[in-house]
């Protein structure tokens, strides 16, 4: 197990601010998720999660937790409600992996090493995108944690918890 330095903290949660408060990645919050839960904060619940999983390991050098870091954050950044649009509701878990990267391109212009994550992240429903790396399988196995906590909430969501979540994700790192 190690500790991130001082410098590699700043420099994430420099990162992560940057995505926190982007214009763009703000119009999520108006995209519904998991049982009320906006796509804005899945995400940055699913970032949050993955950089503190992947920071306990050596075998994740800097480069790969800021890839882990924007790809987690923009792994369904595909801006669009899929249950307004009919003939969306049948293929949007295989299709929007590739809809949510070609738009971070366009918006973000991210590596490849990026993109590949971001296409994986909803493997096994995706079979022919199979996470080959360890950050893909990473990212795929916090969002599907995280995607199952948010299903399982039995309770409606409310203003009050939605305020929670959005305390939560404030920071990368709790000051």
């Amino acid at each position: 197990m190690r500790e991130l330095t001082r410098e590699q903290k700043a420099e994430l949660e420099d990162i992560y601010q940057r995505f926190l408060h982007d214009e763009k990645v703000m119009r999520m919050e108006e995209i519904q998720m998991h049982r009320g839960s906006s796509c804005y904060i899945h995400s940055f619940r699913v970032a949050k999660l993955c950089i503190l999983k992947a920071a306990r390991y050596k075998r994740y050098n800097m480069q790969n937790l800021k890839d882990v870091l924007v790809a987690a954050i923009l792994h369904d950044y595909y801006l669009y409600d899929w249950r307004e649009h009919h003939e969306l509701k049948k293929k949007h878990g295989r299709r929007h992996p590739l809809v949510a990267c070609e738009n971070a391109v366009r918006d973000f212009n991210i590596p490849k090493e990026v993109q590949d994550i971001i296409k994986s992240h909803m493997w096994p429903l995706t079979p022919h995108l199979y996470p080959k790396t360890k950050e893909a399988k990473l990212v795929n196995r916090m969002d599907n944690h995280i995607a199952t906590r948010e299903a399982l909430t039995f309770r409606a969501f409310k203003k009050k918890r939605h305020e929670k979540y959005l305390k939560m994700i404030s920071h990368l790192f709790d000051k």
